[in-house]
Parts: C-alpha cells; sequence; structure tokens
C-alpha cells in the first residue's frame, strides 16, 4: 500500500475517532487539551492484560485517594497493595510505586518515548502510549487491539507472536505525523468495538473498503494465533487459624515472586513450578474445609484449605491477628479472597 493510501488510511480513521471516540475517565476527547500524564500512565499500567470494564472503579478509587504522582510517591506500600487487590499481576502495582517514586524524584514525567521507556515498569507499548496521548508525540502505538487491526488490514498470515514485527512496521507506516495520540486512541477503539475479535462488525468500519481480510471474505480468522500449550497445574495448601472467633492470621508475602508483597492466608508454598509441601505452620489438629481454584498467566492452582481447629498458636511468625469484620480492608488478592470466602462459608454452616 503506498504512501498517500497510509495517509487515507489515517484521515479516515481520525474522522471516524472524531465522532465516536469512546468516553472514558482518563481520556481527553478530540480537539480538548491533552490529559494529565499520571492519568494516562496509571490508566495504561491497570490495562495491561485487564478490561476496561474491571479498570473504572479502580482508576476511580485511586485518583480519589492519590490525585496525582507525588502523592502516589508518598503513599504507604501496603496501602497500594490494598488498593490494588483484586486487579491481578502485582508487579504491576509494585512498579507503579517504584515508578512513582523515580518521577516525583524528577519533578515531571519525561516527555519522550526514550526518557518514559527509563522509568521502571514502563515497556515499549507503555512509554509509546504515554508519549503519544499525554505529549503529543508521534509514537507507535501497538496493543492486542492494534495487532487485530492491522493483521485484518493488511492480511497478515504470519501467527501470533513471530507476526509482530510486521505489525509494527505497517502500523509505523499509518501512523500519521500530527495526532499520534488520537490515532493511537483510535485504533484501540475501533479494536475494541467494532474490529472485535469474534463478529467482527464490517458494515460500521471506517476502514472497510482498505481491508485486505475484509476483501478476502474472512476477516475474523485474522489474526493467526499459535495453538496454546496446555497449562500445568499446581497444587498447593493454605491454612486458616482463627482465634477467639474474631480474627485470622494473615501473612505478609516476600516482596518479590508470585502475589508478592500483599497479605495473605499462610500457605505451603507452592510455586509456578512446584507443588506445596503440605507442612502447615502449626502442629495440628486441622480439617479440611474444601478447595478452590484459580489460573494464574503461565499455571493453574488448585488450592486446598486447611482450618486448624487447636488452641495454642505458638510458633506463628511473620504475620498478624486480623479482624474478621475488617477482612475486606486485609487487600486479600483474589486466590486468598476466595479462600477466605469458603472459610467463612464452612464456619456459617458449622
Amino acid at each position: 500500500m503506498d504512501a498517500s493510501s497510509d495517509t487515507a488510511i489515517a484521515s479516515l480513521l481520525l474522522d471516524w475517532y472524531d465522532a465516536h471516540a469512546r468516553v472514558l475517565p482518563w481520556r481527553a476527547l478530540p480537539g480538548t487539551a491533552a490529559p494529565d500524564p499520571y492519568r494516562v500512565w496509571l490508566s495504561e499500567v491497570m490495562l495491561q492484560q485487564t478490561t476496561v470494564a474491571a479498570v473504572k472503579d479502580y482508576f476511580a478509587a485511586f485518583t480519589a485517594r492519590w490525585p496525582t504522582v507525588q502523592a502516589l510517591a508518598s503513599a504507604d506500600d501496603a496501602q497500594v497493595m490494598a488498593a490494588w487487590a483484586g486487579l491481578g499481576y502485582y508487579a504491576r502495582a509494585r512498579n507503579l510505586l517504584a515508578c512513582a517514586r523515580e518521577v516525583a524524584a524528577l519533578g515531571a514525567f519525561p516527555d519522550t518515548e526514550e526518557g518514559l521507556r527509563a522509568l521502571p515498569g514502563l515497556g515499549a507499548y507503555t512509554a509509546a502510549a504515554v508519549a503519544a496521548i499525554a505529549f503529543g508525540r508521534r509514537a507507535v502505538v501497538v496493543d492486542a487491539n492494534v495487532e487485530r487491526v492491522v493483521s485484518r488490514l493488511f492480511a497478515i498470515e504470519e501467527p501470533l507472536p513471530g507476526s509482530r514485527p510486521t505489525i509494527r512496521a505497517r502500523a509505523d507506516a499509518i501512523t500519521p505525523d500530527a495526532r499520534a495520540g488520537d490515532f493511537a486512541q483510535a485504533m484501540m477503539d475501533l479494536g475494541a468495538t467494532v474490529c472485535t475479535a469474534r463478529n467482527p462488525r464490517c458494515l460500521l468500519c471506517p476502514l472497510a473498503s482498505a481491508c485486505i481480510a475484509r476483501l478476502g471474505g474472512d476477516p475474523a480468522r485474522l489474526p493467526v494465533k499459535a495453538a496454546k500449550k496446555a497449562k500445568a497445574v499446581r497444587q498447593g495448601r493454605a491454612y486458616w487459624i482463627e482465634r477467639n472467633d474474631s480474627e485470622v492470621w494473615l501473612v505478609r508475602r516476600p516482596g518479590s515472586g508470585m502475589l508478592g508483597g500483599m497479605r495473605a492466608l499462610p500457605d505451603d508454598g507452592w510455586a509456578a513450578r512446584a507443588d506445596g509441601s503440605g507442612l502447615p505452620p502449626l502442629a495440628g489438629p486441622w480439617e479440611s474445609a474444601g478447595r478452590v481454584s484459580h489460573v494464574f498467566t503461565h499455571f493453574a492452582l488448585e488450592l486446598n484449605l486447611s482450618v486448624y481447629c487447636g488452641v495454642r498458636f505458638d510458633g506463628l511468625e511473620g504475620g498478624e491477628w486480623w479482624p474478621l469484620d475488617r477482612l475486606d480492608e486485609a487487600g486479600l488478592p483474589t486466590l486468598f479472597a476466595k479462600a477466605a470466602r469458603l472459610a467463612l462459608a464452612e464456619k456459617e454452616d458449622a
């Protein structure tokens, strides 16, 4: 496709975006002043592998509590991790704090893609998105929605992830010098609302006449994805230790690794590459309370839950007694929140 066609694609898409841009709390609508870089960055970090619907409430809560990057930089680590609980991929929260503190030390966000890449936790996509959307820099922004749009637009047959260099080159060719931020958001919106993974709405697409996959008759076939490997299934055990019918023993997980820095129930050391030991933190007696399942990025976990039925707590270390009536304030990650709900349900049924 020649340069004039690339320019036409950008023009068609921007015209469509001017009329159909999604209204999102972190976004500035077309024709208005650029959004606060802090809000753009925060939203992009939250949106990594997470849906817009899931992020909206978290974004509102974070920006109400920490309205500026300086406020977030001064926040207590435990409070931020608790506020992030349920959003998943907890390394993002640790990187969020590290980045906020570096930006606060610098005085402001860098306004170039290169400068943004130097910040903790900002990969190629996030740096490009913030540079384009917040600072109007020409940057090539490629997320899963853009991969899908470009794969169909140019009928790229090579399976993902091997096709990514080609997709990026094609996206680069159609990214305009002006309004690069609006163009990036237009591509995201097109992929999210029109050029969807299943049943694309080609009749509503502003790029339908230029889409090679549509002309071929089966745009939903693209992008081609390599076959997924079956996920390993790990076995682990968590322990519910209650005192005086009013408190439960919670531990703080190590700062690095799975669910790092989060409060959790004590467990037997399960990991992505190994089953747990099954060794409880206290000598018995224990009773089984059932099992919960959880799927992580690279493995699935079957977590058995044991409830302590003894009266002595000698040997407990590295944790705290947490009031049961404030358990929702502990910021338990989803896996352990499931286990806690199971334990409480068993208690009510007893």
